[in-house]
């Protein structure tokens, strides 16, 4: 396959005509009001800003117009143990690209607990093969929440595919994240297209990429060095001392 073919998510616009207004939520976020469309990279796309700004409320949005279940899972996961999206998704439009994944996941980190649960219940029922053979074999909630996570994405994720991931840095050590950026880029060489919430400048650091960073005053494409995340981070390591002493003296 062509790798420009391999976007198979290209774009998304809000349908902006069917909105009833935009002084509740999710359409008052800063990120929905101006939003019109959105262009994908057809490797990896970074949704980042600081809490609140809304990106991993559109990551979910885009992942439900996909047919991902809102609490994460491949295409075929449907169970559900709250109701917390919002109707975001049925005011997206995808545009996509002219071939279809063979593969594909929602992997997020405050859910995958329940990810794991229905695994095993899938597999308590009888399920042929297991489940839980195409995650490594050993059962999700018999290791630690790290290496579960980490499990998944080397073992799970086959290519082939689009995969959506939410702030996967949150189960990952910074060796964890650096490591992801090789099993990315692996993935990447096998026709898979990623789109990723996330805080850490480790992960974002992936080169062949398009950033978004969420602002108070909408969606604005940036480069690493730019970003809020890097500079500070940056500037906290470069003079450590001085930056804890405001914090803690002030």
């Amino acid at each position: 396959m062509n790798k420009l073919n391999a976007q198979y998510v290209r774009g998304v616009t809000l349908k902006r005509e069917e909105i009833p207004s935009y002084n509740v939520y999710p359409y008052n976020l800063p990120c929905i009001k101006t939003l019109k469309e959105l262009d994908f990279h057809p490797k990896v796309t970074f949704l980042i800003g600081e809490n609140g700004m809304g990106k991993s409320t559109l990551l979910e949005a885009v992942a439900v117009a996909l047919g991902f279940n809102p609490e994460g899972g491949s295409f075929n996961f449907n169970f559900s143990t709250y109701d917390s999206h919002s109707n975001l998704a049925s005011s997206l439009k995808l545009i996509k690209g002219v071939e279809k994944p063979r593969d594909g996941f929602f992997l997020r980190a405050e859910s995958f607990y329940n990810v794991a649960s229905n695994i095993e219940e899938m597999d308590s029922e009888g399920s042929s093969p297991r489940v839980i053979d195409s995650f490594g074999g050993l059962s999700l909630h018999e290791q630690s929440h790290g290496e579960a996570f980490f499990s998944t994405f080397i073992n799970r994720f086959r290519g082939n595919g689009i995969y959506i991931l939410d702030e996967p840095e949150a189960a990952l050590s910074p060796l964890r994240q650096m490591s992801m950026l090789t099993r990315i880029h692996d993935l990447v060489n096998n026709n898979s297209q990623f789109i990723i919430a996330t805080h850490s400048p480790i992960i974002m650091s992936y080169p062949d990429a398009l950033i978004y960073e969420f602002r108070e005053g909408g969606i604005e494409a940036s480069k690493l060095e730019a970003t809020n995340h890097y500079q500070i981070m940056k500037q906290f390591f470069d003079d450590r001392g001085r930056m804890l002493h405001h914090l803690l003296n002030e």
